[in-house]
């Protein structure tokens, strides 16, 4: 009898454990589900994805938070669009995982596409169809009030032409028009996928303050080749080249600070690494083209004249030298250089 009280009630305790054990393990799930609903707007995990033998993607890991501005950057065919058609549910990776506002994109696409709005490459328009119209047509698909049309209208700057076909405006107004389209269901992420190409100098600057103005409050990832746009707008950087991350900053920690500078010169003839090596101060350097060299130094003073007297000494001319910033456009061409 006493043996059966016992085995009684270790069953007891065994299944009062198994219990606080499930509900714990809910409620962490339930936790980490809102950690990362409150503050990661997109997940990606070791995706990967193969064009038959090309590998356009390659376990490619990044997390952005909720109302950053993030630029991704990559040479011709380093997988930006591929990357960013993934994460809009118009392709599915081979492998890994992603999440946009804390829905998996591959089992839960249509909550994906509520959460995000998406300007294709090759902005698709009715050129037809007057602005306004246009606008009215998506709100009715988006199941939107005319409220949301006035507020998208005035907040891409588009109350002038509102009025006027799609195919009578300018290129920047066709960008703004698309969008304009992006934001009509007020969503959480926007994905931006060259959204200045074609544009001349003062559409450029207009498309970047619009940007700048609606990613107040919201988290926008773009993706774009020109350098000074991202410097301009965007908090932090992507770089992508052959598929894999090679660089994740934050813009503020890209420009050179200190005592940092980089030195470009050019000889009139060709000269071994170990003998510029010998040069004080100089923590790397690069022969980036024929005789051209591209020196880094630590120190407080201007290095310059400390190059041109080293050339001196080793009977070289120097044909040009120049005092460079470090800037987002010499971190590219280091991290995307061909070897």
């Amino acid at each position: 009898m006493g043996n059966n009280n016992w085995i009684a009630k270790v069953k007891k305790n065994v299944y009062a454990f198994t219990k606080d054990y499930f509900f714990l393990k809910i409620s962490l799930s339930i936790l980490y589900f809102c950690f990362k609903s409150k503050y990661m707007s997109i997940e990606v995990r070791v995706l990967s994805k193969s064009y038959g033998a090309q590998k356009a993607l390659n376990q490619v890991s990044f997390t952005i938070q909720k109302g950053e501005i993030v630029g991704f950057l990559g040479p011709n065919g380093a997988g930006k669009s591929t990357l960013m058609k993934i994460l809009t549910t118009y392709l599915s990776a081979d492998e890994g995982q992603a999440f946009v506002n804390g829905y998996d994109v591959k089992t839960q696409p249509l909550l994906v596409q509520q959460s995000i709005g998406y300007l294709p490459e090759h902005n698709p328009l009715y050129l037809d169809l007057y602005v306004r119209e246009y606008l009215e047509f998506n709100a009715n698909v988006y199941g939107v009030s005319k409220n949301r049309i006035e507020e998208v209208i005035l907040l891409t700057g588009l109350m002038s032409e509102r009025h006027k076909k799609i195919g009578q405006l300018s290129k920047g107004y066709r960008q703004r028009v698309g969008l304009a389209n992006a934001l009509l269901h007020n969503p959480d992420v926007l994905i931006l996928d060259e959204p200045t190409t074609g544009l001349d100098p003062n559409q450029l600057v207009e498309i970047r303050n619009v940007i700048r103005n609606v990613g107040k409050d919201k988290t926008v990832f773009l993706s774009t080749h020109i350098m000074q746009e991202v410097e301009a707008i965007c908090d932090r950087v992507i770089i992508i080249d052959g598929g894999k991350i090679v660089t994740d900053k934050k813009i503020d920690t890209i420009q050179s600070k200190g005592e940092e500078q980089i030195i470009e010169v050019e000889f009139d003839k060709t000269i071994d690494t170990e003998i510029i090596a010998a040069i004080p101060n100089l923590i790397s350097s690069n022969n980036s083209n024929g005789n051209i060299w591209e020196l880094t130094f630590i120190s407080d003073q201007d290095m310059r004249p400390v190059v041109f007297d080293f050339a001196q000494e080793h009977g070289l001319k120097t044909l040009q030298l120049n005092l460079r910033n470090k800037n987002l456009e010499s971190l590219f061409r280091e991290v995307t250089k061909k070897l």
